[in-house]
């Protein structure tokens, strides 16, 4: 049971499944952006930069419990200028190019996390999945 618990408090398997609720809520943010895309005045909103930034401190630190209490959040992007003249800066092409590299992201993590598991599986019942 010990080998178990190992796995799931590991500094790696910890990182990765803060890095599939960053995807995930970034995928929310693309989607919200895409939804609003003929809104005027919108503004699209995206991760926070000094989120990334923190994220990649931490998991550089290989510390569980400070990834573990780290907590994603969405901003408005205001870098972004709107090339509208009703002030909504979505550009739709850019989205969906988000959309695709964020959703092989979460794919790259959903096969990490499945084949720790696969390797626990294997060493339980003595064979592969």
């Amino acid at each position: 049971m010990e080998l178990v618990a190992s796995l799931f408090k590991s500094d790696n398997y910890t990182a990765v499944k803060k890095m599939m609720d960053v995807t995930a809520l970034r995928h929310d943010a693309i989607a919200s952006n895409i939804a609003n895309v003929s809104t005027p005045g919108y503004k699209r909103v995206d991760l926070a930069k000094s989120f990334e930034d923190e994220l990649r401190n931490t998991i550089g630190d290989r510390e569980s419990s400070r990834i573990s209490a780290l907590q994603p959040r969405l901003e408005s992007d205001t870098f972004t200028p709107s090339t509208r003249a009703d002030g909504n800066n979505v550009q739709i092409d850019s989205e969906l190019l988000a959309m695709t590299k964020n959703t092989t992201n979460f794919d790259v993590l959903t096969d990490f996390a499945s084949g720790s598991l696969k390797q626990l599986r294997h060493a339980i019942i003595g064979r592969p999945a």
